[in-house]
């Protein structure tokens, strides 16, 4: 026998908050390539150093560069799944405008770190650009890059999180804890 019933999922979520979740899935699967690629490229380098006897010299600027993108994309899409450091006990025992007073002033706070350093990693991204490293053809400050980005996309996902906690939170109805 089948079940011939369907169930539609509706998703309730603004084309906005799809949008910002489709681009945070995006950063964690570059980020995982990122770490994939690390360990392929470390790999490598272990081979050719211990069994072949030649170590390339590509291999250290490219694992930075695979490094710095993992951590900060990872880093991103950690503020925008919120799981990073918080008080999230202290913030669960407080009234509901304080609480929401404090989410706020938090997603302000990493938005501004996130500006900073999407600000500070693009200057020394430009800086760079024309000194080429040594052991690898790519700019000496490409590893400024997925620091730039990241801290980019920190600064909206906080910038959004400061916005959904701005608004009145829904009041619930006395069975639902």
């Amino acid at each position: 026998m089948s079940d011939t019933t369907s169930e539609t999922v509706v998703d309730l979520r603004s084309a906005p908050q799809r949008a910002l979740d489709a681009i945070a899935d995006v950063a964690i699967y570059i980020a995982v390539l990122a770490l994939l690629g690390l360990v392929v490229v470390q790999g490598w380098q272990v081979f050719a150093r211990y069994v072949i006897n030649d170590s390339p010299s590509w291999t250290e600027p490219v694992t930075l560069l695979l490094l710095a993108t993992a951590m900060s994309l990872g880093a991103a899409t950690g503020v925008h799944t919120r799981r990073h450091f918080g008080f999230f006990l202290l913030a669960a025992h407080m009234r509901p405008n304080l609480r929401r007073a404090v989410d706020v002033f938090a997603a302000l706070v990493v938005a501004v770190l996130g500006v900073v350093i999407a600000w500070w990693g693009g200057v020394l991204l430009i800086d760079g650009l024309d000194i080429k490293t040594a052991g690898a053809n790519l700019p000496q400050s490409i590893n400024y890059l997925p620091l730039s980005i990241g801290g980019a996309l920190m600064a909206v996902f906080a910038l959004n999180q400061m916005v959904q906690a701005a608004q009145p939170a829904v009041v619930e109805a006395e069975g639902d804890r």
